[in-house]
């Protein structure tokens, strides 16, 4: 007898996830009967179907065509079209990951109509609820049956906030998994002769937290120190489009120094991948680059005063220093002056998690 199963994702974070699981689901077809649902939370190619089609990820059974919205109207859409679908065919168990809107809406769905949930990097916490990903995050683990952990605080976290600790399997970073699976085909990217870039030789930027981009002040003197560094090595910013939105609603990208900071249009997986694994360090607002520049054993500064992975700073390479522009500077000098801390890759970030997942699924099911 097979298990039906939900596999949801909704935007660019959870296709890296999605992918090694949707692997080795395939490799069980007796076992799962899977369909794939995108709820379209992110749409436009860039952000969508390249990475779908550098992940090798199968072409969703349903599309949900939400789009974009405030974060009630585009929660509400996910709600009312997921319950269509699951009072049609109700699943055994949806599979959700991370902790954007596509997420909280399955687990809410889930809940009120009784069908089994699995999070896929639960416990992860910022005790930031001005992060609308917190608020997903806590949603999500207090309506979930399984809960998949990435890092030792997810277990910390659940247990003080006393989740069941047999819900409870720490299994490894499966975003790490893809990033494995990727490397080495990211080495033919061509994006640093594109760029004109020569290894170690610039830095590589992602910004794109409301906090930071949606404040004028707070990105107008983010840039201001960011320009600074780019004057002792270029800084190369893939923009993603809200950033980009905001920088044209604050009329700050008319005075950039081109030269210092080369604002780039959005970038596929790969892409990125070999720009961040050749670069001398990354600034991010981003919780996953801190991630993977964890394994790839990168300095990354990142711009916020939290984070919901601190095995990232406690363990790798990744330092925290808010917005504090002395701060951003002082630890960008240290690490071009070579006094940076390279870290250690966590445990269980081996490339094995979808694999520790499915045998759980299979146990558990």
């Amino acid at each position: 007898m097979s298990h039906k199963l939900m596999v949801i994702v909704g935007a660019r974070p959870n296709f890296m996830k999605a992918a090694p699981l949707m692997r080795q689901l395939h490799k069980h077809k007796d076992q799962f009967e899977v369909t794939f649902i995108h709820t379209g939370q992110h749409y436009d190619h860039k952000l969508s179907q390249l990475f779908f089609d550098q992940l090798g990820l199968p072409k969703p059974d349903i599309n949900l065509g939400v789009g974009s919205g405030s974060h009630a109207e585009q929660t509400s859409k996910i709600m009312i079209e997921l319950e269509k679908l699951m009072l049609t065919s109700p699943p055994d168990l949806a599979i959700v990951f991370g902790d954007v809107n596509s997420t909280m809406a399955t687990a809410l769905v889930t809940s009120k109509l009784h069908i089994k949930l699995a999070h896929v990097e639960a416990g992860l916490r910022s005790y930031d609820k001005k992060m609308p990903e917190e608020i997903n995050r806590i949603v999500t683990d207090r309506l979930s049956d399984l809960l998949f952990i990435s890092e030792p605080s997810g277990t910390k976290n659940l247990l003080d906030e006393g989740v069941d600790k047999n819900k409870m399997f720490f299994v490894g970073n499966i975003m790490i998994d893809s990033l494995i699976a990727n490397l080495e085909a990211s080495k033919n990217s061509d994006i640093l002769e594109k760029l004109n870039l020569k290894p170690q030789s610039y830095v590589a930027m992602t910004l794109h937290r409301p906090a930071n981009v949606d404040n004028k002040e707070i990105f107008s003197n983010l840039l201001k120190v960011i320009e600074e560094i780019g004057a002792k090595i270029p800084v190369v910013f893939p923009c993603h489009p809200r950033t980009t939105k905001e920088l044209s609603r604050f009329g700050l990208i008319e005075n950039i120094n081109k030269n210092a900071l080369r604002i780039i249009e959005p970038l596929g997986y790969l892409d990125f991948l070999k720009l961040q694994s050749s670069c001398k360090f990354v600034l991010t607002d981003s919780g996953g680059i801190q991630e993977e520049t964890t394994y790839l054993q990168i300095p990354c500064i990142t711009l916020r005063n939290n984070t919901e992975r601190p095995v990232t700073a406690d363990e790798g390479s990744n330092v925290i220093v808010g917005v504090d522009s002395d701060k951003i500077r002082a630890a960008a000098m240290q690490i071009l002056d070579n006094k940076f801390k390279a870290g250690r890759i966590p445990d269980l970030w081996d490339g094995h998690t979808a694999e520790r997942i499915v045998d759980v699924l299979l146990d558990k099911l």
